[in-house]
């Protein structure tokens, strides 16, 4: 898939698969730690990765890999909008090994999903959450041409 050179080295990213399962789930238990302060119960946890990995209806993973090592990841999942008559690809999970951040692995991530896009006949745009305090990533998503909406998230 794509591939590009940061500071550190060539980094490849590609489609998750059931060996990456383990760094998936460790990925996204410190991701909530670091934003929520919430530990994930790593059996679930591990259980929601496999099942999104096994079928592709659900979403995808991709990974950033360096020498045979994952080293950031995000999903991707589906929503459809009526009022377009397509889907947005929602991009979530968002995380990047703190040796590796600051390198533009999000952006190679993030072209990575836009070409994938591309190659379907029915993604109108991409959508994300970000935590509100978070403005070193509300930052990177927005040099990468997305902007901040006019909603607010409310959850049950």
């Amino acid at each position: 898939m794509n591939k590009g050179v940061n500071k550190l080295g060539k980094i490849n990213i590609r489609v998750a698969k059931l060996q990456d399962v383990s760094s998936l789930v460790k990925f996204n238990q410190l991701m909530a730690w670091e934003t929520e302060q919430k530990k994930l119960d790593e059996d679930t946890l591990s259980k929601g990765v496999s099942a999104l990995i096994i079928d592709d209806t659900k979403g995808f993973y991709l990974v950033a890999e360096q020498n045979d090592e994952v080293v950031g990841s995000l999903m991707v999942t589906t929503e459809w909008s009526d009022w377009r008559n397509a889907v947005f690809w929602w991009v979530q999970s968002v995380y990047i090994t703190p040796d590796f951040r600051r390198q533009g692995i999000y952006a190679q991530l993030y072209a990575q999903v836009k070409a994938l896009a591309e190659q379907q006949q029915n993604v109108c745009g991409f959508r994300l959450y970000v935590e509100k305090e978070n403005l070193i990533a509300q930052k990177t998503y927005e040099s990468l041409g997305m902007h901040p909406t006019h909603y607010l998230m409310y959850e049950e």
